[in-house]
Protein backbone atom coordinates (compact mmCIF):
# COMPACT_ATOMS: atom_id res chain seq x y z
CA UNK A 1 0.00 0.00 0.00
CA UNK A 2 1.29 3.42 -0.94
CA UNK A 3 1.74 6.14 1.65
CA UNK A 4 0.09 8.85 -0.44
CA UNK A 5 -2.22 11.37 1.18
CA UNK A 6 -5.97 11.02 0.68
CA UNK A 7 -6.60 14.77 1.00
CA UNK A 8 -4.86 18.04 0.19
CA UNK A 9 -4.78 21.14 2.39
CA UNK A 10 -5.28 24.55 0.77
CA UNK A 11 -5.06 28.12 1.99
CA UNK A 12 -7.96 30.09 0.54
CA UNK A 13 -7.70 33.87 0.45
CA UNK A 14 -10.85 35.73 -0.52
CA UNK A 15 -10.60 37.66 -3.77
CA UNK A 16 -12.25 40.95 -4.63
CA UNK A 17 -15.06 39.93 -6.94
CA UNK A 18 -15.81 41.89 -10.07
CA UNK A 19 -19.10 41.88 -11.96
CA UNK A 20 -19.65 38.45 -13.52
CA UNK A 21 -16.72 36.90 -11.66
CA UNK A 22 -17.74 33.71 -9.86
CA UNK A 23 -14.35 32.98 -8.30
CA UNK A 24 -14.49 32.48 -4.55
CA UNK A 25 -10.83 33.14 -3.81
CA UNK A 26 -7.24 32.20 -4.44
CA UNK A 27 -6.49 28.56 -3.59
CA UNK A 28 -2.89 27.62 -2.74
CA UNK A 29 -1.98 24.02 -1.95
CA UNK A 30 0.06 24.07 1.26
CA UNK A 31 -0.08 20.50 2.54
CA UNK A 32 -1.64 17.07 2.69
CA UNK A 33 -3.61 14.83 5.06
CA UNK A 34 -3.51 11.10 5.80
CA UNK A 35 -6.30 9.23 7.62
CA UNK A 36 -5.55 7.58 10.96
CA UNK A 37 -5.70 3.78 11.02
CA UNK A 38 -8.76 3.87 13.29
CA UNK A 39 -10.57 6.16 10.80
CA UNK A 40 -11.32 8.79 13.45
CA UNK A 41 -8.98 11.56 12.37
CA UNK A 42 -6.21 12.76 10.07
CA UNK A 43 -2.54 13.57 10.30
CA UNK A 44 -1.95 16.87 8.54
CA UNK A 45 1.36 18.14 7.23
CA UNK A 46 1.65 21.72 5.94
CA UNK A 47 4.65 23.52 4.46
CA UNK A 48 3.62 26.98 5.59
CA UNK A 49 1.48 28.61 8.26
CA UNK A 50 -0.95 31.07 6.68
CA UNK A 51 -1.42 34.44 8.35
CA UNK A 52 -4.76 35.14 6.70
CA UNK A 53 -7.50 33.39 4.78
CA UNK A 54 -8.79 29.99 5.76
CA UNK A 55 -7.69 26.36 5.52
CA UNK A 56 -9.68 23.93 3.40
CA UNK A 57 -9.12 20.16 3.35
CA UNK A 58 -10.33 18.44 0.16
CA UNK A 59 -10.12 14.90 -1.20
CA UNK A 60 -7.43 14.35 -3.77
CA UNK A 61 -8.69 14.50 -7.36
CA UNK A 62 -9.72 11.08 -8.69
CA UNK A 63 -6.96 11.09 -11.32
CA UNK A 64 -4.44 11.17 -8.46
CA UNK A 65 -6.26 8.69 -6.19
CA UNK A 66 -4.47 5.45 -5.24
CA UNK A 67 -5.08 2.46 -7.53
CA UNK A 68 -7.14 0.58 -4.89
CA UNK A 69 -9.62 3.47 -4.74
CA UNK A 70 -9.95 3.60 -8.54
CA UNK A 71 -10.66 -0.15 -8.66
CA UNK A 72 -13.29 0.16 -5.93
CA UNK A 73 -15.06 2.97 -7.80
CA UNK A 74 -14.92 1.00 -11.07
CA UNK A 75 -16.63 -2.04 -9.51
CA UNK A 76 -19.52 -0.08 -7.97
Amino acid sequence: MENKPTHYVYQVTDAVQEAGDDKSGFWTKIGAAWPHKDGKGYSISIITVPLDGRLVVRERPEEEAPAEEKEAVATV
